[in-house]
C-alpha cells in the first residue's frame, strides 16, 4: 500500500517475538476490489493514527468461506475455514477486527465449531472503542450541515444486533443522521448477501439495490453511509441507476472518519 501506510504482517510480528494488539482481517473485497481497497486504506490510516499495533495475514489470508457456505457448498466452506484457522492458531491470534460484516459473522459465529475461537470485532465497534478510550478523535467540521443516512448491513444488524456503534460515529461527525423508513431491525437488504453478489439477478420487477437506494435518496441525504464493502458496491450501483452521481455519495464509516481527520 502507498502513502506511507504501515501494514506489518503477523509473520513480521512473530519474527520480532511480539504479538499484535489485533489482527486486521482484510477480506477478499477489501483486498481485491478497487473501491473496497479505499475502505481498507482509510481504516489502516485510522489504526496508524490511533497507534494500534495491528498485523495482517497478507498472502496467508484466504477467503473466510462465507460465499461458499451461503451458496450451499459446506465442504468448500469447511476447507477454507480450516486453512484459515490453522494459520490464525499458528500465530496464536486472539483478537480480530474486520471491515466486512460477512467475514465478521463467519469468523465470530461459524469458526468456533471448527476450532477457531477469537474475539471478533467489526471495524465500526472498534473505532467507537478507540474514540471512547481517547486514542482517536474525530474532527467533525467537514461534515457540518451534511445529511447522512446509514444503511444497516444484514450481517451486522439483524445477524449480530450491531446497530448503534455506526450511528454514534456518524453523530460525532456533527452531521445530521437521517433514517430511512426501513432501518435497524427492519432494514432492507442491499441485495448482495447470501452469495447473491456473485450471481445474476432473478426475474422480478426491480433490483433490490435500486429499491434500497431509492429509500436512501428519499431521505434527502447527501451521503449514504455503509459499513460493508458489498453494501457499498450495491448502493453505488443504485446511485448510478438513480442518476444521482455527483449529488449523493456512498462512503464507508471508516472513510467518513478518515476524511473528517484529513487523513
Amino acid at each position: 500500500m502507498s502513502n506511507n501506510l504501515v501494514v506489518p504482517t503477523a509473520a513480521e510480528f512473530i519474527a520480532q517475538g511480539k504479538q499484535p494488539e489485533v489482527l486486521f482481517w482484510v477480506g477478499c473485497s477489501g483486498s481485491f476490489d478497487d473501491r473496497a481497497k479505499k475502505i481498507t486504506k482509510a481504516f489502516v490510516k485510522l489504526l496508524n493514527k490511533a497507534g494500534v499495533e495491528f498485523a495482517v495475514l497478507g498472502a496467508e489470508e484466504s477467503c473466510s468461506g462465507d460465499p461458499a457456505k451461503r451458496a450451499g457448498n459446506e465442504f468448500l466452506f469447511q476447507m477454507q475455514a480450516m486453512m484459515n484457522i490453522e494459520v490464525l492458531n499458528g500465530y496464536e491470534i486472539k483478537k480480530i477486527v474486520t471491515a466486512c460484516p460477512h467475514c465478521f459473522n463467519t469468523l465470530k459465529n461459524e469458526y468456533p465449531e471448527l476450532g477457531g475461537n477469537y474475539e471478533v470485532i467489526h471495524h465500526t465497534s472498534f473505532l467507537k472503542d478507540l474514540i471512547s478510550n481517547g486514542r482517536l478523535t474525530i474532527e467533525g467540521g467537514k461534515f457540518k450541515g451534511k445529511k447522512i443516512t446509514y444503511h444497516d448491513p444484514c450481517y451486522l444488524g439483524r445477524a449480530n444486533d450491531i446497530y448503534e456503534a455506526p450511528r454514534e460515529l456518524i453523530e460525532k461527525l456533527d452531521a445530521a443522521l437521517v433514517e430511512m423508513k426501513r432501518s435497524r431491525r427492519n432494514g432492507l437488504c442491499c441485495g448482495a448477501g447470501g452469495a447473491q453478489m456473485f450471481k445474476d439477478a432473478e426475474p422480478g420487477d426491480k433490483e433490490i439495490n435500486i429499491e434500497r437506494t431509492e429509500e436512501a435518496v428519499d431521505t434527502g441525504a447527501d451521503i449514504i453511509a455503509a459499513g460493508c464493502p458489498f453494501c457499498n458496491t450495491m448502493m453505488t450501483d443504485g446511485v448510478k441507476a438513480a442518476e444521482k452521481e455527483g449529488k449523493v455519495e456512498v462512503m464507508d464509516i471508516a472513510e467518513l472518519i478518515a476524511s473528517a481527520n484529513d487523513l
